[in-house]
């Protein structure tokens, strides 16, 4: 949040940008203790009340989500800082109101909508967050379990029914939960948080699970599709979790210093935490709203997508060739095997364009004027190379795993059309204005050592027209593809 100030330049106009946050502050006879280093507890903590109306088996789970992020309060010295309760019953307080601004709730909505959200109400003068209602929409559980089943069924037999246990199903509510009272909290999303980790760590069954598959829960990471089957990684390695940048944040965010007079005493001290920070890599912050970095990324995860998709790609094989059982309910049609082909080419397509993003990304470091380093930088060659390779293996070169007869000759798509659409969202991308316009741009600024639009048409046709050169002939997956390309030129 922010406003505009016409006093602190003279000659113009300051735009003045507040981090949200709710007021936290020790109570006066707790201060001497703060200072020492003693965990106190705050004037107000923050707290929010379930629903009356929430399913009483998912209450647990939901109000673990905003329990878990008590222990990141204590990074800014607060305990029992934030909590979550069950709204009193009328006859315990004929008062109480779940529509009464005072009161933050987590809200259950009998809704077909598939999500969730986590707003707040802030002063734009303080950016002090004054309540939140946070929205729990009752279909936000086909979201997860979609998610789950085409990312994890590979590795957690748990993730093979289209009926989850409640155990697992309260699991990945807990996880909502927890995302979005991070926002309520004034946390963004991290997209770039999980491209901190070596992919191969994603595989350690003994560091992932001690560490998680992403430093925040804020990042759009969703669940560990890295790990394969015999890596025998338990949940606690394929789950989110608030994980070290969250700490930091809340650290960052809502630490009180008693010393400081107003926030403009505050920007010195805050300002060295953020160089700090930049020592430890998985306090990195990636925005949501870049749309050139390759490591900042929804629904991505590691810091190589050609490994990371790589192994993705194997999962989806077997989950695959599973799926027709997987999905088979008694008495039931092909619905369900249709919404789970479908979910899988889509992650599919996801891997696709995790790794197009690649080609004349450019990296972007955010940086104060005290810290070395430039702020952006290209993708090097080398990179942009290797997602061309792994575009032609994996997608240019028929992925014909995809086209499941069994499964196909069930439900009412057609192989053509789903491996056309997955290639032309692709190459839409790789050719659009803005990647032509940056590859030239980084031949112009790095010469020879810049991976050029000319590098990029060479690779494309080698790889499109292959069978010129070989004088192969061509089926009509790869005359499709031909003339998907040729169009877009």
């Amino acid at each position: 949040v922010g406003y505009t100030d016409f006093d602190l330049n003279p000659q113009g106009v300051k735009e003045i940008e507040l981090i949200k946050r709710w007021r936290l502050e020790p109570k006066p006879q707790d201060l001497a203790k703060y200072k020492r280093g003693e965990l106190v507890e705050p004037i107000k903590p923050i707290i929010f009340y379930i629903d009356p109306a929430t399913p009483k088996k998912w209450i647990p789970y939901l109000k673990a989500g905003v329990d878990d992020w008590a222990k990141a309060f204590e990074k800014a010295g607060f305990k029992n800082a934030v909590m979550a309760k069950e709204a009193p019953s009328f006859k315990q307080d004929s008062t109480w109101s779940i529509d009464d601004a005072r009161h933050s709730a987590i809200v259950y909505k009998p809704s077909e909508i598939a999500n969730a959200s986590g707003p707040s109400i802030s002063d734009p003068r303080s950016g002090e967050i004054m309540e939140s209602h946070i929205n729990w929409f009752h279909n936000v559980q086909k979201l997860v379990h979609d998610w789950y089943m085409i990312q994890t069924a590979a590795v957690d037999t748990r993730a093979r029914k289209m009926t989850f246990s409640d155990e697992l199903m309260g699991d990945l509510i807990r996880f909502v939960s927890s995302h979005e009272v991070g926002h309520t909290l004034g946390l963004r999303h991290n997209y770039g948080s999980s491209s901190t980790v070596p992919t191969e760590l994603l595989r350690d069954k003994k560091w992932v699970e001690a560490n998680g598959h992403t430093p925040s829960i804020m990042d759009y990471a969703r669940f560990n599709y890295v790990a394969q089957p015999e890596d025998k990684i338990s949940p606690k390695g394929l789950y989110p979790r608030i994980g070290d940048y969250d700490k930091w944040a809340i650290e960052w965010g809502y630490k009180y210093f008693p010393e400081t007079k107003n926030a403009e005493q505050e920007v010195p001290i805050l300002n060295k935490m953020t160089i700090e920070s930049a020592k430890n890599r998985r306090l990195w912050f990636g925005t949501e709203t870049n749309p050139d970095d390759p490591h900042s990324q929804n629904e991505d995860l590691s810091d190589n997508a050609m490994k990371a998709s790589t192994y993705g790609i194997k999962n989806l094989k077997v989950i695959l060739t599973n799926l027709p059982e997987w999905t088979k309910e008694p008495a039931d049609g092909y619905a369900n095997l249709e919404n789970m082909y479908g979910q899988l080419t889509t992650q599919f397509g996801r891997y696709m364009g995790h790794v197009a993003k690649n080609i004349g990304g450019i990296y972007e470091n955010p940086k104060t004027v005290e810290q070395a380093g430039s702020v952006y930088e290209r993708t090097p060659a080398a990179t942009q190379k290797e997602a061309m390779t792994f575009l032609d293996t994996q997608l240019f070169k028929t992925p014909t795993w995809l086209l499941n007869k069994p499964i196909l000759d069930n439900i009412s798509q057609d192989g053509l059309e789903v491996v056309g659409r997955l290639q032309n969202t692709t190459i839409n991308r790789i050719l659009s204005t803005s990647t032509l316009t940056k590859l030239i741009s980084a031949e112009a600024l790095d010469g020879a050592s810049a991976y050029k639009i000319t590098d990029l048409f060479a690779d494309l046709n080698g790889s499109i027209f292959s069978e010129l050169k070989a004088n192969q002939p061509i089926d009509v997956y790869r005359r499709n593809l031909q003339k998907l390309y040729v169009d877009k030129l």
